[in-house]
């Protein structure tokens, strides 16, 4: 009978029942077909939950508190609109702007953490100068149509770094098109360490300069980090 059982909950997917159904205990029929379907589907959050982490990519961030003293939000949102990704259901963008090591991208990472855990959003992580490489790679490999279908998929799309590289006019292009695509779709998070009367010294053409900020700054908001570097000032405590 075990066999039976088994076979039956291979195939209906039920993992956890399959391997545990016979160790759990119960005091009648009902606690224990509950306590099946309970521990089946916190198996199936977690291993969903881990699939999501896996594909975003998410860079290591540390475990200390987000310290938000120096950092100026746009009017007509808080911290928890932020936190809460509340802006992704209303697939609105974020611009973090500041200096290099003044938490940008670790607030990129806590942002897009609560979104898998919180919400089970699908989030990729990129540096521009990793995804515009890759989609150069896709593109003269014949494969940018599936990659452009990937990054389709997504609730969340974050681009780090924008401004440490300037890129190739095929590059920019290929930028372009995946800003356009995700514009009123889906959001957006962007760490910059450059205004955007800037931003031609990466894309390298006014015209398509314009056409990015423009789809990025409507239904968009800006967060502005004032402070100083955190890196650098760990690097003293350390030193």
């Amino acid at each position: 009978m075990n066999e039976q059982l088994e076979a039956y909950a291979k195939r209906l997917k039920l993992s956890w029942i399959r391997e545990n159904f016979s160790k759990v205990e119960a005091e009648n029929h009902q606690e224990y077909l509950l306590k099946l379907f309970e521990n089946e589907v916190q198996h199936r959050e977690e291993r969903k939950i881990n699939l999501l982490l896996k594909q975003a990519q998410l860079p290591k961030s540390g475990t200390h508190p987000f310290q938000w003293e120096h950092i100026q939000i746009s009017q007509g949102i808080g911290r928890e609109y932020i936190l809460k990704g509340e802006f992704i259901k209303e697939r609105e963008n974020l611009i973090l702007y500041g200096g290099v090591g003044t938490g940008k991208t670790y607030l990129a990472t806590l942002i897009s953490l609560n979104a898998i855990h919180g919400f089970g959003n699908r989030v990729r992580f990129y540096t521009v100068a990793g995804l515009v490489n890759q989609l150069i790679e896709a593109n003269q490999g014949g494969r940018l149509p599936k990659l452009m279908k990937q990054i389709e998929k997504l609730d969340l799309l974050v681009l780090d770094e924008l401004g440490y590289i300037p890129l190739n006019k095929e590059g920019a292009e290929l930028l372009f098109q995946v800003i356009s695509m995700c514009y009123e779709n889906k959001s957006i998070i962007i760490t910059t360490n450059l205004q955007f009367g800037q931003w031609n010294h990466v894309f390298g053409d006014p015209i398509l300069t314009e056409a990015v900020i423009d789809r990025l700054i409507h239904h968009s908001h800006l967060l502005l980090f004032t402070g100083d570097s955190f890196r650098y000032k760990e690097s003293l405590l350390h030193s």
